[in-house]
């Protein structure tokens, strides 16, 4: 290795991730639920020096926890792509990471299964705020049906 590889710009953008969050969210009904109102709680802290930021999230209903998940945001310099790893309470492994990119002051991610597409986009509103929105899609995006919106500040 000719050099230590060091944390660039893309890295940086990751860390507007970093931090305590609470947000209202919105399900849309599915066959896990008749979907409905619930909080989201995530925390996010920068790791490995800078070149990852980790998640942990859980989900309220009624005031119970219904949904955890953790995840691990990161940037491929070679793809010039934003890779975001995730697993959750649902307890599916990944075949590979969700890949997307940072226009102005939103980040978009999009995943594949042998079921279906997912989109994952988090539109920051300032350094305090943001809204995240998960869309799918079973026609090879064609069209996208609104599976998840949170309104997300910082705690």
């Amino acid at each position: 290795m000719d050099h230590m590889p060091t944390v660039t710009d893309e890295h940086k953008k990751l860390h507007a991730l970093a931090g305590t969050w609470i947000g209202e969210e919105t399900m849309a009904p599915s066959p896990w639920g008749a979907g409905g109102a619930a909080v989201g709680h995530y925390t996010g802290r920068v790791e490995c020096d800078g070149f990852f930021v980790s998640q942990d999230y859980r989900q309220e209903t009624d005031g119970a926890v219904s949904f955890r998940g953790h995840g691990i945001f990161g940037y491929d310099a070679e793809k010039k792509q934003f890779a975001w790893y995730w697993v959750d309470s649902m307890g599916s492994v990944p075949r590979e990471p969700s890949w997307g990119t940072w226009s102005e002051n939103t980040l978009q991610l999009t995943s594949q299964s042998p079921h279906n597409l997912g989109r994952y986009t988090y539109e920051f509103k300032g350094p305090d705020a943001y809204e995240f929105r998960l869309e799918n899609s079973f026609d090879g995006g064609a069209t996208w049906q609104t599976f998840m919106t949170g309104v997300y500040r910082r705690a």
